[in-house]
């Protein structure tokens, strides 16, 4: 994280109430979602709704990768893509967090799978922010972004004895958080 200043407000992710989850095209027809079930994060901003230049630091659990299919699975936590026993998580951290107007940020970081880091830039929205039954304040966001699995060395491929591409290589993420304020 960053200077912390005496204004700064520091919140958690709260995993009960936030999901993470990809898409990835199959044979170039269709679709297959995965998610993570394991992850977190914090976030640090200047006050209670005020998230230009927050910062943030995510990370999840590979192990935790569900497509509902576990042959499909097991091979995703395998060598061949993202090799969950050397490399356990897949980690963000933002390098900046840029208001575009409204309740939409442009959240850009540093991603890392398996031993590779780049810059990917992510779309924020702002759902709002509210005190749950138990006095917590909580911010939601819904992130959203595309990236080459290729890029990150996630390159397993085949192709069908009809000449189809078995795994697309752009992966659309969505994720969904609520971020609970410390004292």
């Amino acid at each position: 994280m960053s200077d912390t200043t005496a204004t700064a407000t520091k919140w958690v992710l709260d995993p009960m109430h936030s999901e993470v989850q990809f898409k990835i095209k199959h044979l170039v027809i269709s679709t297959v979602t995965g998610s993570f079930s394991t992850f977190a994060g914090s976030m640090e901003s200047a006050g209670d709704d005020k998230f230009e230049n927050a910062q943030v630091e995510f990370s999840l659990d590979v192990e935790s990768i569900s497509t509902n299919q576990e042959q499909r699975d097991a091979h995703l936590r395998g060598e061949e893509f993202f090799d969950a026993a050397k490399f356990p998580q897949i980690k963000f951290v933002s390098t900046s967090f840029v208001s575009t107007g409204g309740n939409e940020y442009k959240v850009t970081g540093n991603l890392t799978v398996k031993d590779v880091t780049k810059p990917v830039t992510l779309e924020a929205e702002y759902g709002g922010s509210a005190v749950d039954f138990y006095g917590n304040h909580k911010a939601g966001f819904e992130v959203t972004g595309k990236i080459n699995r290729k890029e990150f060395g996630l390159t397993w491929g085949a192709v069908t004895e009809a000449g189809s591409i078995v795994l697309g290589d752009d992966v659309k993420l969505i994720i969904n958080v609520q971020f609970a304020k410390q004292a």
